[in-house]
């Protein structure tokens, strides 16, 4: 099964391209939050790199949040586009495929994804020998509150994410380890990989079906529910 997966949910631009779970091409370029104009012309590189044609693809996967709403709302409509007319899509957690990035350890797995105002878009997970556990739904936190959630494990922690260098830095606990740099940021192949064992669970669906994820209202929205607030007080 080929398999196209892409994350632009981050200042990354991150897409693979799978036959099973062999991985034929894959890049990630940072250039910021520029991923209406680099994502597709990453696509077209892969998809040349891997000798496929986007009518090849049999599945096609995408981070449906949460993240940048702007870079989860490319994302999803990139692969609504390319898989319209009935292809198969699974739409996989930002958080759970970072966290995904991590096996091969052992221990808590806390991905952590910058949502301002000191908060964090965050899950708690634990890699079980092969096996990725889910110990918390994908939520926003406050770091503080996630310091004394992680401070009651008694085992290993690694941290990721775009969150990464300001949590580590914020908190002081013995059982944080050195995530490695390569494991720290979205990487599509993970993406790929979360995305086939969901499809052969039966958990996909067609283009018009697939759906961002948000776990709170954009901030253009805050904002004004904010100013309301004020003139009706």
């Amino acid at each position: 099964m080929l398999i196209l997966a892409l994350d632009s949910t981050a200042t990354v631009a991150t897409a693979a391209i799978c036959d099973n779970e062999t991985v034929l091409a894959a890049e990630t370029v940072s250039c910021g939050l520029k991923h209406s104009e680099t994502l597709l012309p990453l696509i077209e590189k892969l998809l040349g790199l891997a000798g496929k044609k986007v009518a090849d693809i049999d599945l096609f996967s995408c981070t449906v949040g949460p993240g940048s709403f702007t870079g989860v709302r490319i994302g999803a409509a990139t692969v609504k586009g390319l898989a319209f007319g009935g292809k198969k899509c699974v739409g996989v957690s930002t958080l759970e495929a970072l966290a995904y990035n991590l096996r091969g350890h052992k221990g808590i797995v806390s991905p952590v994804m910058d949502a301002r105002r000191g908060q964090l878009y965050n899950a708690l997970f634990r890699w079980d020998g092969d096996t990725l556990v889910r110990l918390t739904p994908d939520r926003v936190i406050m770091i503080d509150e996630l310091a004394k959630e992680l401070a009651e494990y008694q085992e290993d922690v690694y941290l990721c994410g775009d969150g990464y260098s300001l949590v580590k830095e914020t908190l002081s606990l013995e059982n944080i380890c050195k995530t490695p740099q390569d494991k720290i940021y979205q990487n599509a192949i993970s993406v790929a990989q979360l995305a086939l064992r969901e499809y052969q669970k039966g958990n996909f669906v067609s283009d018009a079906e697939l759906r961002p994820t948000y776990l709170r209202a954009p901030q253009a929205e805050r904002e004004r529910n904010e100013r309301l607030k004020l003139e009706n007080a």
